[in-house]
């Protein structure tokens, strides 16, 4: 008579096997993931922002690029039609889905590093507030053909 944690064993065994044929028949590979936050500028900051996105934005993301966090990352400026629509796009892209895992621990230890302190990062965070506003974000996951 197999045990409890036999059965789950198998079961668990199951899932995966069943789990990798069903990719294998997938007509597409996963590739990379992307963020797409949408900002606002305020009215007369775009440049107050742009300051921030040229120097301690741009910081920190080639940190998390030369860290193999971040694949790229770029900026799109838009036309808004209605004051609710975005001015910016900040994209970033990461390797996979797994990267998010322990996103948090490696952005605040490269924070640190840029800021001196998560203290004035989190001041600079406020102070980004009144010259911007993030309408949202968005993850979206490239999709490949396969060969």
């Amino acid at each position: 008579m197999l045990t409890f944690i036999k059965r789950l064993q198998i079961g668990f065994l199951g899932m995966l096997v069943f789990g990798l044929c069903v990719a294998d028949d997938l007509p597409y590979k996963v590739g990379t993931v992307t963020q797409v936050s949408s900002i606002r500028t305020k009215e007369g900051h775009f440049l107050d922002y742009w300051t921030f996105l040229s120097t301690s934005w741009r910081q920190e993301m080639e940190e998390a690029k030369k860290q193999g966090i971040v694949v790229s990352y770029a900026i799109f400026q838009a036309t808004p039609k209605a004051p609710h629509e975005p001015d910016l796009y900040l994209v970033v892209e990461y390797p996979n889905m797994a990267a998010f895992d322990s996103i948090d621990e490696k952005m605040t230890a490269i924070d640190k590093k840029i800021w001196g302190s998560l203290k004035q990062a989190s001041q600079s965070d406020s102070d980004r507030e009144a010259i911007r506003t993030v309408l949202g974000s968005e993850l979206v996951r490239q999709l490949n053909f396969k060969n």
